[in-house]
Formats: C-alpha cells, structure tokens, sequence
C-alpha cells in the first residue's frame, strides 16, 4: 500500500492555485467575486480532507478484506489493468453519483456539493463530511473483481482531481469530440443546476459515455441558463449546518409520529421530496409539471 502515493494532498498546491487564478480572472471580468461563499466551500474541503483520513481506515479495511479472502480474480498491476480501472471505477462513480440523487440516505451527505449558488473551482471542494463512511459501498465490486486496493483508492484520487477543473463558468463548450466523451465544464454545469430540465442529469466523473448511454443526459443549452443551487436554497454559510442539514431533516421525517415503520424507512430510500402522506413533491413530479406546461 506504501507505494501508492495520496494523490490528493499532492494536488493540493495546484487546486489553491487555480483557485487564486480564477478569483484574478473571473474579479477582472465582473469586478465581484463571492468570497464568503468560496471561503465556505474551501472550509467544507478541508473538513472533508481531515475526515477523510478516519473514514479511509474503514475503506481500505473493507477493500482489504474483500480482495484477500472473495476476490474472483488476481488482476496484475500492468499498463492494460489501469486502462481497465478507469473505466470500471468511472462506472461505479456513475451509479454512486446518480443514487446519490435518486435515493435520500445517499443524498443526505450528496447534497452538501449542491448548496452553493455559486459555481467556480471552489464549489469543487465543497465536499461531505459523511458520505466517506458509506458512499464506498458502491466500489465493493472492483477488489471483488481482483483490482488490489491500492489501485482502487489511487483511481478514485485520479477520477476526483479530474472533476475540479470542470466546477468553473470560465471555460466554455469545448471541441465536440471532447464533449461526447468526456465530462467537461459545460455538462457539469447544467448538472448542477436547479433549472427543472437540469434536475438529475450528467452524472458522470470523467466520462460522459455513461449518461448517454442510460438516458440521463443533458446538454447545457444557450437559451436556458444555468440557476445553481438547490429548489430550496439553505441561505447559510455555516459549515456545520451544510454538512448536517439534511441529515437532521431526514430524522425529523423519520421520526413524525404516526408513521409506519415501512414507511419510516421509506424515508431513507425514497428519492429526496418524497412525503408518505403524498404531500411531497420529487424531481420527477417537476418535471411532469413542467413537460406539462410546455406541451
């Protein structure tokens, strides 16, 4: 394990950079720049870092464990398997990433890289304090498989210092063989927006091959701009209630009194919206209404 190198605390130089260049940039550009808003994010990034260190002993335990005594098949660490790993550790971030969207318990710690109204290199770091405990599950796959450990966590530091660069306004479309492939500014915009067309769509890391191929993709469009953000907005910068807000609001839904106990865990795994009382309103349902409305 020693031989793999924490990617993450190397790039850190280069993110705090960019960061800079872009402030310099886009303050050039508008002559405003939201820095509470970034300071904020970057304090999500660094408590994500700080917890990143407990949460990676259950990981690699759990990789660990898997690929000594249920692995299927011994991959060797060669040229061809890392090929392979990018593209198997990109289609479990696709699934991780949309469940993340499409089931509650998972959006609870997703929803903190949602919160800004902003979008620039500093909402790439606003990162969860939780889901490093869980989200992993969807990566139990690859040391199944037989990819060794190491070589699993060193791809998801790859696949997570690649997604930095597209949290920003200042790079527009790029060439159309970049954009059918790969994930890039112009996707990830639109999938943070709010916009109802925007909602749950382009779930991809590094590629956009996925979304295309399970119909969840969407083009950012010119006559839609993007409104980032959440359909209802927590207006605070306070870290802690960033991390947890959701959290404690799915408690206090679990917790309503009159209540089954399916549907008490309904409310884990139904999609984010979801009331048992049929009073909540999802994504799907804004969509229908809009289609609607456009027909």
């Amino acid at each position: 394990m020693s031989t793999f190198p924490n990617l993450i605390l190397f790039a850190i130089p280069f993110f705090a950079a960019s960061i800079f260049l872009e402030v310099y940039v886009v303050f050039k550009q508008h002559k405003t720049y939201d820095y509470k808003d970034a300071l904020t994010s970057i304090s999500m990034g660094i408590g994500n870092v700080l917890l990143t260190f407990i949460s990676k002993v259950i990981v690699l335990f759990c990789f660990l464990y898997i690929y000594n005594n249920f692995r299927l098949f011994t991959i060797p660490m060669a040229w061809w398997s890392f090929v392979l790993l990018l593209f198997a550790d990109d289609f479990c971030y696709y699934w991780f990433h949309r469940i993340s969207h499409e089931c509650r318990l998972f959006w609870a710690s997703h929803v903190v890289h949602h919160s800004s109204e902003k979008y620039n290199l500093s909402t790439a770091l606003r990162q969860t304090w939780s889901g490093g405990f869980y989200t992993f599950i969807f990566w139990l796959v690859l040391p199944l498989l037989g990819f060794h450990p190491g070589m699993i966590i060193l791809q998801m530091s790859v696949s997570l210092i690649y997604q930095f660069w597209i949290h920003t306004e200042i790079i527009n479309k790029l060439p159309k063989w970049i954009e059918a492939v790969f994930n890039t500014p112009s996707h990830h915009r639109a999938h943070h927006g709010s916009n109802v067309i925007y909602l749950d769509r382009n779930y991809a890391g590094i590629f956009i091959i996925w979304d295309r191929l399970f119909g969840t993709f969407q083009a950012e469009l010119d006559t839609e701009k993007v409104k980032y953000g959440l359909i209802e907005n927590i207006n605070t910068h306070n870290p802690i209630k960033i991390a947890f807000h959701e959290w404690v609001a799915m408690l206090k839904d679990m917790s309503k009194k009159k209540v089954s106990f399916i549907n008490r865990v309904k409310y884990l795994i139904k999609p984010p919206g979801w009331k048992h009382d049929g009073s909540g309103v999802n994504s799907n349902d804004l969509k229908k209404e809009w289609l609607k409305k456009k027909s």
